[in-house]
């Protein structure tokens, strides 16, 4: 039974944006899970040994913390080991930020552009379409450092600001967001520099101004309270058995396998975390196609011409 088609280009209002996003998600998170774990099996490997490095070094310095015999040496080896994991996960978490953006918008834009449903998108015309395109998206990564370093400078000074400048933040972040997703579609879908897309994307969001900010908040929302009821499951069950091993007189702290259990752990919540984050730009894929289709109605145009040559 094939797939009931989701038609993203379409004059949508903000409920009809979230419905139509949440209904790509259910038809097509199984196809794009495959197309995810295809192409970051190396990441998790990496993830993984970097969730070690984390672990190990957060349990030797609360060993040493624990235990005042312990040499200088040791506790700035602990110290050393957790910061270059921290270093490690931060270059890896952008990297892997960058890989799976591409990779979720390029599968949006597979799925748009293919006229028969009934054809499952293939991973690797993805990957294709994607490093066909890695020329840009070093281009607008590099841009887009520049950019969250003046965001960075603007949130300091709105930080100021008691309320006021705290919810001027939030809407900002959600704002940048949309901006950042939708100039994202437009590079890769528009095939326009780096420079339009951004300036294309900033005339669509700031124009819609609001609309992108409520995609975004909801989203947001929507995922922060699965992340949290997906952590909670496994936390609560370490957290039992930690308990458990402290109370029994079990040394968690230099016990192999208590840092291999909290590695795989961190590691799964790491990863989990990436593919929620990709998942949220096809909310900013579905909010592109909807303010492309409102400023051009292309799609409005070619369903008529082709009714016209009926």
């Amino acid at each position: 039974m094939s797939k009931p088609r989701v038609e993203l280009r379409q004059h949508m209002d903000l409920g009809l944006i979230l419905s139509t996003f949440f209904e790509f998600i259910k038809y097509n998170l199984k196809a794009y899970a495959n197309v995810f774990m295809r192409y970051n099996g190396i990441f998790i490997i990496v993830l993984l040994g970097i969730s070690y490095m984390l672990v190990s070094g957060f349990f030797g310095m609360a060993a040493a913390a624990q235990n005042f015999e312990s040499s200088q040496a040791e506790t700035m080896t602990s110290t050393a080991v957790m910061g270059l994991g921290a270093m490690a996960l931060l270059i890896v978490f952008i990297l892997v930020a960058a890989l799976n953006y591409s990779l979720s918008s390029v599968f949006l834009i597979s799925y748009v552009n293919n006229d028969d449903p009934t054809v499952e998108i293939d991973p690797k015309m993805v990957w294709k379409k994607t490093v066909d395109s890695l020329g840009k998206i070093i281009v607008f990564i590099l841009l887009l450092i520049l950019i969250y370093i003046g965001y960075f400078v603007v949130s300091i000074i709105l930080a100021i600001i008691p309320i006021v400048g705290a919810i001027a933040q939030y809407v900002l972040n959600f704002a940048m967001a949309a901006w950042m997703g939708i100039a994202f579609m437009v590079m890769l879908n528009e095939g326009k520099s780096v420079g339009d897309s951004f300036g294309e994307a900033w005339k669509l969001m700031t124009k819609n101004f609001w609309k992108c900010v409520g995609v975004n908040f909801i989203v947001g929302v929507v995922f922060g309270i699965l992340f949290l009821f997906v952590l909670s499951v496994p936390s609560l069950l370490i957290g039992v058995w930690t308990w458990h091993a402290v109370d029994v007189g079990d040394d968690v702290l230099t016990s192999v396998a208590y840092k291999l259990v909290y590695t795989v752990v961190l590691c799964g919540l790491l990863v989990g975390s990436a593919f929620g984050q990709s998942l949220s730009q096809f909310g900013n894929g579905v909010l592109y196609y909807s303010l492309n289709e409102d400023k051009y109605n292309k799609h409005l145009r070619a369903k008529i011409e082709q009714i016209g040559r009926e």
